[in-house]
């Protein structure tokens, strides 16, 4: 008889609850015992998709069932705190979209409910878990680029525009810069020392939706991190501008990708290589793996992100965004260009970072 299948209740059946159920699915090694929403709609959708599942519009039916072992938390970030909370009294492990709660107080306690139990949880820092990444820093460790010194990270597309639902992950340098903002922290070892942020309030909208930092992390390591969601939402065909570039003391590592395929530039002392391979998106197949090794091992991996990288991340952002609304925070464009551009991506099939449509 081969093992037991992990049983697993999904908790938001959205963009991302889609992306865990479809390679929940593929894996072979998840029973997906419940799927939870609360829009009848995307309900009926679960059965289509995953007929063996119930599905249920009520959380605490997956809560109060003592044979599921993982709950999956894809609702937005105002439900996360109580949801985790839950997850622990009833004995569950935990993976958790990021941010883990709506504000850094509830982070935090979010990190000493969690830190406390003797559960599993993580979160999808997704960038941790990429190909393209773990090589890099692989040929950082080997000393191929001497000492580390400088991490610049740029990732600019059209999408999400600002309004389109995702207020309570905050504007664009929070809700998707922090990733950025984890990664340089991943890379550097330790922790943020010094910063200075730009943020620019592209069509005049309330909140900053292109911000700049550069700083020292307490190693004496250089950062600057770019992100905006400002990209040429109204160009005829769309473009991005992604990329990781590190310097070192001796040797360089860059990484670029157009979101179907990485390539990372290799520049050591001893060694110029060359990686091209397949994007990987937001690595979900490599969390949902490492997370069933550990259950089934009884030993958390130590390649799990943890719910206290996304606080540190989280926190950070927010530090950042609220540094650069002390500078001048220039307003250009207006909001009916902002109009504008909700109105193309309402019928968009093709594009970045469009929402999931449930009508």
């Amino acid at each position: 008889m081969g093992k037991a299948k992990i049983k697993v209740g999904l908790i938001g059946l959205g963009r991302m609850g889609k992306f865990y159920l479809e390679e929940m699915q593929k894996s072979g090694r998840w029973e997906i015992a419940y799927i939870c929403d609360t829009n009848p709609r995307t309900r009926e959708k679960a059965k289509i998709l995953s007929p063996e599942s119930q599905i249920v519009d009520d959380e605490q039916v997956i809560f109060e069932d003592e044979s599921v072992q993982v709950v999956g938390l894809f609702t937005l970030a105002n439900f996360r705190k109580e949801q985790i909370e839950k997850a622990v009294r009833y004995k569950k492990h935990i993976i958790s979209e990021k941010p883990i709660a709506d504000s850094i107080e509830k982070e935090w306690d979010v990190v000493k409910i969690t830190e406390n139990s003797l559960c599993f949880s993580t979160v999808n820092l997704y960038l941790r878990n990429s190909w393209y990444h773990n090589q890099i820093k692989e040929f950082i460790e080997q000393g191929e680029i001497g000492e580390l010194a400088i991490i610049r990270v740029c990732h600019m597309t059209p999408g999400l525009a600002p309004g389109e639902g995702h207020e309570y992950e905050g504007p664009a340098f929070h809700d998707c810069g922090m990733h950025y903002v984890d990664i340089a922290r991943w890379y550097a070892g330790c922790e943020y020392k010094t910063w200075h942020a730009q943020a620019l309030r592209m069509w005049s909208y309330k909140d900053p939706w292109w911000l700049q930092c550069h700083g020292t992390f307490e190693s004496g390591v250089v950062f600057d991190i770019t992100q905006g969601f400002v990209y040429g939402q109204l160009s005829k065909e769309q473009t991005h501008n992604s990329y990781i570039d590190i310097i070192g003391t001796k040797g360089i590592v860059r990484m670029t990708h157009d979101f179907k395929t990485a390539l990372v530039d290799l520049h050591g002392v001893n060694q110029t290589l060359r990686i091209e391979k397949p994007f990987g998106g937001k690595n979900i197949d490599k969390l949902c793996e490492l997370f069933a090794d550990s259950i089934e091992s009884g030993v958390r991996s130590p390649k799990l992100p943890l719910m206290r990288d996304s606080a540190i991340a989280s926190e950070y952002a927010w530090k950042f965004l609220d540094d650069a609304r002390k500078h001048d925070l220039p307003a250009i464009g207006n909001l009916e260009t902002l109009e504008e551009i909700r109105e193309r991506r309402r019928t968009m099939k093709n594009g970045y970072g469009l929402l999931n449509n449930n009508n």
